[in-house]
Parts: structure tokens; C-alpha cells; sequence
């Protein structure tokens, strides 16, 4: 049977323009296209592993509104768990603005609405779907306490417990004990460890310091260049495939997703990452975020 990925996380309705460049404070830019897409990191990344043929179970809470309703229509399509995604009676359903320029950069706002009461009494009712998990991936869009308690009660039953540390903020010791890995990005390793990462050598010092507070796998992701991983003594540096992008958003949730379904399926780190690096490729070259996460046939035939 096919491992289960437990996903705890946020979902969002995306609302996108893409324009020339980013406005500047006090600056409106005219022109542009617009789409609206489902999007929220933890929802990213649980359609990221389920199009990689991940075996998903997704732990999340909506609005009592049509974005929310909408949103588990489609993860079902998608062929996602969604028995534990609560319903909110009071706040909406979370919304981000997304600007993204000729380049493919971007800037993000987010109003949470009810991802943000996605509590522990939430995990706690969830928690036999999580005790049937091989691996649990977050990310920080939800409370902290709330993934703290997750990450607590997963490591306790031995499950692989990984930790997207975005946005990012300082974690509690006591939370990166109870991580097998933990995927930061530059910013997110420069807040986790103090060291500014710009290249392979400055990862390499912050993957060190993150790895010495408990973290077992550290795996940091430096954009274009590719991916750093810290595994017990062991360094790889990872490249990742030339492409032109179009559109950076979640390129890191697909990375994220990836990697989760090529460990369920027992493949060792390296060769996770290598993997995740190639899917996350794609991602770039397209706009959106859940439209732009590949599918299983896409890496394959690469």
C-alpha cells in the first residue's frame, strides 16, 4: 500500500496580476492580466505530492463560504483525503493578493481568515488520521502552537514529522527536536540560524547551526542555484535544471511536495531532492500556483 502523506496547512483562494513590474509604496500600476486560483502553502503542497501520486490526507480549515466550498471540490478532484478539513462558522475562508512581474518575481499579501483557528482541539480531532501517517509535512501559515502540537504528537509515534518554515519566524528548540527535516529557504535559514546565505559556503555554515539545535535533515533551497543538503556530516549540493521562469509561486511547495512523495516511496535523500528539483523546475516556468504544479507523466518523461 502506498504511504500516507499527512498535510497540515493553509488554503487560500490566489487572486494574481501579473504586470510589467511590482508597484513601488503609493503606486498604481494600469495593465496587467488577472486569474483567480485555489492557492495556501499547505494546500500547494498537499496538490503537489497528490498530482506526484502521493497517497494525501489533508488537515485544514475554510470559511463556511463559497471560496471554502470550492476548495474541497477541488482537492477531491485532485484525488485528496479532505475528511479532516474543518469548517469555520465565523471567519472567511483565507484570500492572498499576488502581484508577479515580467520576471516571474513576486510580492504576496494574505488575509488568513480562518486558517488562522486551525487549533490543537482541531489537530486533537484529527489525530487518528495523523497516527496512520508515515510522513507529516507543515508549513507556517497556520498557528504556531497549533503545528508545535502536530509536530509533538507525530514524532512521538515515529512518524517523519517536516517543517516548511515559511513565512519566516523564529521556531522554538523544542519544536526543531521534533523534526526529522526541516526546508528552509535562504531567508528562512538566515532568521533560523543567524548567518546570511547567499551561496553553497554560507549554507553550509547556517545548515549547520539549524542541524546542531536537533533538526536530523536540513535542506536548504537557494532559488536558481538549487539545493543544500545537511545529513548527519554529509553535504550534497544539488543543482536544479536551467529554465526560464515565468512565475515563481509555489515553486517551493512544489519542491516541498515532491520531496515528501519520493520518500514515501523509499527513496533516499539525495535522490528525493534531485527529484523535487526537476518537478520545482517546471513549476517556475508556468503562471499561478496550484495551476502550475506538475503531474506525475511530466517527470517521468523528463
Amino acid at each position: 500500500m502506498s504511504k500516507n502523506i499527512i498535510v497540515i496547512g493553509s488554503c487560500n483562494t490566489d487572486m494574481v496580476i501579473k504586470a510589467d513590474r511590482l508597484p513601488v509604496p503609493g503606486e498604481t500600476i494600469i495593465g496587467g492580466s488577472f486569474m483567480m486560483n485555489p492557492g495556501g502553502k499547505g494546500a500547494n503542497q498537499a496538490v503537489a505530492a497528490a498530482r506526484l501520486k502521493g497517497n494525501v490526507h489533508f488537515i485544514a480549515k475554510t470559511g463556511n463560504d463559497l471560496f471554502g466550498k470550492r476548495s474541497i471540490e477541488q482537492y477531491e478532484d485532485e484525488g485528496i483525503h479532505v475528511e479532516n478539513i474543518y469548517s469555520d462558522p465565523t471567519l472567511p475562508s483565507g484570500v492572498a493578493l499576488i502581484m508577479v512581474d515580467m520576471n516571474g518575481e513576486n510580492s504576496i499579501a494574505i488575509a488568513s481568515g480562518a486558517n488562522g483557528s486551525l487549533s490543537p482541539e482541531d489537530i486533537r480531532k484529527a489525530q487518528p488520521t495523523i497516527e496512520k501517517g508515515d510522513i507529516l509535512l507543515m508549513q507556517l501559515e497556520i498557528p504556531i502552537e497549533t503545528v508545535e502540537y502536530a509536530a509533538q504528537i507525530a514524532s512521538e509515534q515515529g512518524i517523519k514529522v517536516i517543517l516548511n518554515p515559511a513565512p519566516a519566524r523564529a521556531l522554538s528548540n523544542k519544536l526543531l527536536q521534533n523534526l526529522y527535516m526541516i526546508i528552509p529557504n535562504e531567508t528562512e535559514a538566515e532568521i533560523l540560524s543567524g548567518v546570511k546565505v547567499t551561496d553553497w559556503e554560507s549554507a553550509r555554515k547556517a545548515a549547520d547551526i539549524i542541524s546542531a539545535k536537533g533538526v536530523d535533515i536540513v535542506v536548504i533551497t537557494l532559488g536558481s542555484k538549487g539545493a543544500l543538503i545537511k545529513e548527519k556530516d554529509t553535504f550534497h549540493e544539488v543543482p536544479v535544471p536551467k529554465v526560464k521562469a515565468v512565475d515563481t509561486t509555489a515553486a517551493g511547495d512544489t519542491f516541498c511536495g515532491a520531496l515528501c512523495v519520493a520518500l514515501s516511496e523509499d527513496v533516499d535523500v539525495l535522490d528525493a531532492v534531485k527529484f523535487a528539483n526537476k518537478c520545482a523546475s517546471i513549476t517556475v516556468t508556468r503562471m499561478g500556483a496550484q495551476p502550475s504544479l506538475p503531474y506525475r507523466k511530466e517527470i517521468d518523461v523528463l
